[in-house]
């Protein structure tokens, strides 16, 4: 058992896609942050729920539960448009308002239970050849590799989703300082900025450098009260090139974690113990 830093941030998205919240504490519990990604948005032309890498305009947008989540319920969430005004999830005319945002006919849902496949279920995608619409959907050049999906849970290559959740892969991700870092080496620090990469956890690593949390996978790791198993490297995609406010589209930063982190910056993790954590806590690996 060792320290490997301690937690500089804690963020939950009440919104799939749209601008989270930072937070000074939570109780981490089967689906990590209470209230992370408790709504998320359904593109009625597409037919399935969608986010940013389809629909990036909702970048501009943020959200903030107005009451603090409390187990599995989800309360209502503060949305701010990109123009500076408001709506909100429990608003009747909020999905015109992320309708006009977006261009696309949307609808906003809370999570859905587990037993709801047509909800969760993925469309056809937009273009048929496989190789053009990953490399679209994960910003890869024609002379970069696509990334290695076999360590990706397969009901996630049907759903959008794991179902009865609105998370990508698993419900917490994790970065640290030192990757961060690497990605912003050259002094740029927009590229390295937090927000790119929407994590739960953000660890500062103190003196290691590198992408030092892909060497995690299959460990644990416990924060606060709460222990972690991490259970694979976070495959980063185009989302993490996109503009969003006081942040420039830049693609250079998917080229620099493509060339130097093997493709993947951040872990995603499941909790195996549930616990408190707070900003400050240490951050051991078991």
């Amino acid at each position: 058992m060792r320290i490997v830093g301690r937690v500089l941030e804690l963020w939950r998205f009440p919104v799939k896609s749209l601008g989270g919240e930072r937070i000074t504490r939570s109780t981490l519990g089967p689906l990590g942050v209470p209230g992370d990604r408790g709504w998320a948005l359904r593109d009625e032309t597409a037919g399935e729920i969608r986010g940013a890498k389809k629909l990036p305009a909702l970048l501009g947008c943020s959200a903030r539960y107005r009451a603090e989540p409390d187990g599995d319920a989800i309360p209502a969430a503060d949305i701010v448009l990109p123009d500076g005004s408001h709506t909100a999830t429990d608003d009747p005319a909020v999905a015109t308002h992320l309708s006009a945002v977006a261009g696309r006919p949307l609808t906003l849902w809370p999570r859905r239970p587990a037993t709801d496949d047509a909800h969760y279920r993925r469309a056809a995608p937009d273009n048929p050849d496989f190789d053009a619409e990953m490399r679209a959907m994960f910003g890869r050049t024609p002379d970069e590799p696509l990334p290695d999906f076999t360590g990706l849970p397969p009901e996630i290559f049907e759903f959008t989703s794991p179902r009865g959740t609105y998370f990508d892969v698993f419900p917490l991700h994790l970065v640290t300082t030192a990757s961060l870092a690497a990605v912003g080496r050259d002094g740029d620090a927009e590229r390295r900025d937090v927000r790119r990469f929407r994590p739960n956890v953000v660890i500062d690593s103190a003196a290691a450098s590198g992408f030092v949390e892909t060497d995690w996978s299959g460990r644990r790791l416990r924060i606060g009260g709460a222990t972690l198993t991490i259970e694979v490297p976070t495959v980063r995609c185009v989302m993490v090139t996109l503009a969003q406010p006081n942040l420039a589209k830049d693609t250079t930063v998917l080229r620099s974690i493509v060339r130097d982190g093997g493709q993947n910056l951040g872990v995603y993790a499941t909790v195996a113990v549930a616990g408190p954590v707070a900003v400050g806590d240490a951050v051991e690996l078991l």
